[in-house]
């Protein structure tokens, strides 16, 4: 079952799966709960138990940035992933935006079956990168 119900997202599992990711090492509970709380989130369960999670920053009008993807390890290999990323889209409150993204170091394939390429104007893009230990040195 899939639901964007934040009642039902278990923040032990989705915080006990944040905290070691290469995108997210470290990352503290209250960091989890306050990113859940400003996101629409994707659970997936198993019954009652949470196996997947997604979450979605947008301003419901323009853009998307697609982030924290997973599926429990256990729970993989089953499709869950693609699932998640179907429905998001085809989420009512998300249509219309002018542009979705997400980073990933190795899941271009999942996503690639969903419409994401390669940023067509790389050079128009920049960010600011915080150091990889930032949760680590309590900052």
């Amino acid at each position: 079952m899939l639901d964007t119900d934040p009642e039902r997202l278990d923040l032990t599992v989705i915080h006990g799966w944040l905290a070691g990711p290469y995108w997210s090492p470290g990352m503290p509970r209250a960091t989890v709960e306050r990113a859940v709380a400003i996101s629409l989130c994707f659970g997936v369960r198993r019954g009652e138990a949470q196996v997947g999670f997604a979450r979605v920053v947008t301003d419901f009008a323009t853009f998307a940035w697609v982030c924290d993807v997973f599926v429990l390890e256990v729970e993989r290999g089953r499709g869950l992933a693609s699932w998640m990323i179907e429905c998001m889209r085809a989420t009512p409150e998300l249509q219309g935006l002018r542009r979705w993204i997400l980073a990933t170091r190795d899941a271009h394939a999942v996503y690639a079956r969903h419409g994401f390429t390669s940023l067509a104007a790389p050079e128009r893009w920049m960010d600011v990168r915080a150091p990889s230990d930032l949760y680590s040195r309590g900052t």
